[in-house]
């Protein structure tokens, strides 16, 4: 499984409420698609309501947007049509596909030892070369927050080996920054991975 059922139930009740949470792109989405082929194939899990999809269709690129929550997955395919569709990470099949794969705070909720298959089939579906950004809130090992909702939590050392053992990747980097104030009023840092095949 590779979502964490009560997280899964979190979001599904609070779907309205997410759907209207985040109203501009960061400033990493613009870097990751600076560095893609103009009009090049995006993949993004964990899309939850496509506002960010819907931005990267804005700029002209082919985007396919997948969220494995059907709730919040209702509110992406009212924005995108059908470039949204209900997907698990589990459930990512393609083969070389993808310029890029933006997976921006939506792995860290898959349970840490099911990352594993995760990650070989998102190296899977890039083409060479191609790029995937990925963020993680970072820690020392899972745990969950004052809703309730699961965290893997990485050190950056477990991210990069995770990673580094489940693909072959031209190219490697993490790179860590300022999060933002948790439920539980603590401030948190972010890991980005940045991976090209």
């Amino acid at each position: 499984m590779s979502y964490d059922p009560k997280t899964y139930q979190f979001y599904a009740a609070n779907a309205a409420e997410y759907a209207v949470k985040r109203t501009k792109p960061s400033t990493t989405l613009s870097a990751f698609l600076e560095k893609l082929p103009d009009r090049g194939r995006i993949l993004e899990l964990g899309c939850g309501a496509g506002l960010e999809a819907q931005h990267m269709h804005s700029q002209g690129f082919d985007v396919t947007a997948t969220e494995g929550n059907p709730e919040l997955a209702k509110f992406a395919v009212q924005r995108l049509g059908e470039r949204a569709k209900i997907m698990r990470f589990d459930e990512l099949s393609d083969n070389r596909l993808y310029d890029g794969i933006w997976a921006n705070m939506c792995l860290l909720h898959a349970p840490w030892d099911q990352l594993d298959p995760i990650i070989a089939s998102i190296n899977h579906a890039l083409k060479d070369n191609g790029l995937l950004m990925a963020s993680f809130k970072s820690g020392d090992g899972a745990g969950r927050d004052k809703l309730d909702r699961y965290y893997n939590l990485p050190t950056p050392q477990m991210l990069q080996a995770k990673f580094e053992t489940n693909a072959k990747w031209h190219s490697l980097d993490l790179t860590s920054g300022k999060g933002g104030i948790g439920h539980d009023g603590t401030p948190y840092d972010v890991l980005w991975v940045s991976a090209k095949r």
